[in-house]
Formats: structure tokens, sequence, C-alpha cells
């Protein structure tokens, strides 16, 4: 069965949605209720942080890259749970312009979809009886949204609180919590959100924090009785055609980037995956059938990379006979070099002529949409996939043969067209600056 469900959301980023969001499933898990974690949205780091907080694994559901079926299908992974969680991003109603699959990208179209009702959260700072304004905007704005209540984040003294609770009452809005102004708990950041979960040497204790502070000013029991769902089988687990049989996945903190719906549906199809650590200058198994390298941030550690001869020769090796295919920061440590922030170049494993530098940043971010030139490992030429990016790499050159045919959501052409390279021995190498997250619908 799966259980019904909640979605943790705001007016906009930076407001503390995963503050709350991580509060409320580590101190729901320290109660020993069962909580399953979904992200709204592309997000690349936060499922790390849900699966640390509840001890299941988190996945993206997007309405512009996924059609229902897949979104019904990663549900399923709520079954036996008590309880799901799933993290808005951005703001509730922020999406992009031209509709996708099943939305246009916004995580009230996941609520919708899936009947979860929202938890708002307000940034109350500078404003007291107005921010009641915004609640009932967010309210009335979509008929099949359902506004639970809101928690009032960096509420300033108890004054402040009640002033704030007087607004609310006068709209028709229930207040689920009200957190004080606090920053020890605050994830740092760096330029593409989070520091990543597997780099925070004290995260238990910052969990631990959270789920106190949560506990102390949210009603949990009111935010658990509000919950709903439109579902209630569990679909069979979404399987998805895998790059081989035997897949050598880079895993580390330099090559972290890999959509967890992606693994989950690999395995589910009956593949294996043979992790490596480039940064521990291993090379990836010689018996996989294929090599993938995620994105991540080789910036970071573009000297130790330089620098890992047998990670290196081993993926040269590899690529001569099969298929590697690298998405964003994987597809950056397969070309020839990372030139980095401070204008030093690092050599890469030259297995693509791509040369990026992070001297002069430029962001790269928004949906993407690719029609093959070649196959890449697990969809043949001409395939259509859906996938985000979103980097601050320069491109200095990217002359080997377009992989493919690159637009955005607005169907714009993009410059950034992938690479792809072929090898006497019959490998090859092909990367994207884009994340893939589905073939398209």
């Amino acid at each position: 069965m799966i259980p019904p469900g909640i979605l943790i959301s705001a007016p906009s980023s930076g407001t503390g949605k995963t503050t709350l969001m991580l509060g409320l499933l580590a101190a729901l898990k320290a109660q020993g209720v069962n909580v399953q974690p979904f992200k709204s949205g592309p997000d690349y780091i936060d499922p790390a942080f849900h699966t640390a907080a509840s001890g299941r694994a988190s996945f993206n559901l997007d309405s512009w890259s996924m059609d229902r079926t897949r979104i019904d299908g990663l549900t399923g992974n709520a079954a036996g749970a008590d309880l799901i969680l799933a993290e808005g991003s951005m703001g509730l109603f922020d999406g992009v312009a031209v509709p996708g699959a099943c939305g246009n990208g916004a995580s009230a179209d996941v609520a919708a979809l899936m009947g979860w009702p929202v938890v708002l959260v307000l940034d109350v700072s500078g404003a007291a009886q107005s921010v009641a304004a915004t609640a009932l905007g967010f309210k009335l704005m979509r008929p099949d949204v359902t506004l639970a209540g809101v928690v009032l984040n960096r509420v300033a003294s108890p004054r402040h609180d009640t002033l704030v609770r007087v607004g609310m009452a006068q709209v028709g809005v229930t207040v689920l919590g009200s957190l004080p102004r606090r920053t020890a708990i605050e994830m740092p950041e760096r330029h593409l959100g989070l520091v990543q979960a597997g780099e925070q040497e004290n995260l238990p204790q910052l969990l631990a924090e959270a789920a106190a502070f949560v506990a102390e000013h949210v009603d949990i029991a009111a935010i658990r009785a509000a919950a709903a769902g439109t579902m209630t089988d569990a679909p069979p687990p979404a399987k998805i055609p895998p790059p081989g049989g035997r897949i050598a996945l880079a895993q580390d903190n330099a090559f972290a980037f890999v959509y967890p719906h992606l693994l989950a549906g690999w395995r589910a199809a009956g593949a294996e995956i043979l992790p490596f650590s480039p940064l521990a200058d291993e090379a990836p198994d010689a018996s996989a059938d294929v090599c993938w390298l995620p994105g991540g941030y080789p910036e970071l550690h573009a000297g130790k990379l330089a620098a890992a001869a047998q990670f290196r020769t081993g993926l040269q090796s590899f690529a001569q006979t099969k298929p590697v295919h690298g998405e964003c920061g994987g597809y950056m440590a397969m070309g020839a070099g990372i030139i980095d922030k401070e204008g030093v170049r690092h050599k890469m494993a030259g297995l693509l002529g791509l040369e990026t530098s992070f001297a002069k940043r430029k962001m790269h971010l928004g949906y993407r949409k690719a029609d093959l030139n070649a196959a890449i490992p697990g969809h043949d030429a001409r395939a259509r996939l859906r996938g985000h990016e979103f980097h601050y790499a320069t491109i200095v050159t990217e002359p080997d043969a377009p992989l493919a045919h690159i637009t955005d959501s607005n169907d714009l052409d993009v410059p950034e067209t992938g690479s792809v390279r072929t090898f006497e021995g019959g490998g090859r190498a092909t990367g994207t600056f884009f994340h893939m997250i589905a073939e398209a619908p």
C-alpha cells in the first residue's frame, strides 16, 4: 500500500524548506515512523540528505521530464512506509514556460497529481500580518492544490509570532509551526547549492539538531494528520533500460550526481553496478560492459584527478573496446583538460577533446531535450532524451563530433551539443553537459 503524503514547499528558494524537511524526516525517524522521502524537480543534492535523515532512498519526481506512468512507478517506492514527505524546489508554482510530459516542472504539479497537501514554509522576517496575504494567494492560486497550512520561519520574538498568527487567522490559514531565527543548523552551500551529504563530516549531529529544533517548534502530529494522497496500490518497481549488464560507476565526492531513480531502475532491470573511486586512483572494473561517469565537482579535485595515473590509464584502456559515458562533471573529466578557478590547467583523461574552464564562470541552467545523433549506453541513435543542466563551466572548446541536437524547454537550440568519439578497438566515448532524467514520452 502507498501511504498518504505531504509536500513541503515555499514561495521561493532560500526560505527554509530543506531545514524543515530534514528536521521532520529525522524527528519522525526518531519516533519510529517509517517515512519515504521524495524531491520534486531535478535537484541533484537534496535526495542524498533525505536518505541520510530518513534511512530510505529518496527519489526525484519531475512533471516536465517524466510522464505519469514514470511518476506513479517511482511513488511505488513508498510501499511499506507510514508516510510520504516530498520536498519542493524553488517556489511552489515555479516552472518553465512551456509544459512538458505532464506539467511545467512546478512542485504544484506533483502535489496535484499525487493529491499531497502542501505545507508552506514562510520567511516572516521583516513583516507580520502582511504575510497572511502571501499565504492566501498560495491557498487560492490553484484549486487542484490543497494548502494544509504554513510553518513560519525566522520568527523574531513571541510578539512577532502572535502578530503573524493574527493575520493567518483572518484568512483562514492554519499555522503548523513557528521556527525562531537560528543559523546553527543551516547547511553550508556552494555554487550548485548545498555541499554534498557525503562531504558533511558532522551530518549526524546536524540532523539530530534539526530534528530537535523542528520537534520543539512544529506540530508534527498535525502535519501527519493532514497527509493525504490519490494512490493506494503500489505499482511494480519501474525498470529502466540499463547502459549494460555490468556497469562500472564512478562514485566519490568528485562524481556523486546520478539520479537515484536511474540506479534503482537499472537494478530493477537486472543490471549490476560496480562502483569505483577515481579520487582513490581506482580504474573501472575491466569485467564491466560499460563505464559511467556521473556529474559532480571534478573542478574541486582537478589536481588529484590529474595525478590519478591508474584511473586515467585504466579508463583509457577500457574505452578502447567498450563504451564510456559521462554527464556534466564526468564529461569534463573525460575531456582533455580542466582549468580551475585560479587559472591552472589540469590534464584529464583525454578520451574527448573537451576543454572547460572555471577561471571565468558562466552559469548554464535549465531543462534539456536531446535528439541523439549517435548511440549512448542504453539508448540508440535518434532516441529522444530529457534531462537537466546546471554548472558554471565555460566551454573553451568542444571539438569532437556532436553527440546530439540539444534544445532547452522552449525548444531553443543549446550550443553545448555533447561529444562522441569512436576508437579503433570498437569502443566509444560519449558525454553530455546535461544529466539524463528520462526518455521523452
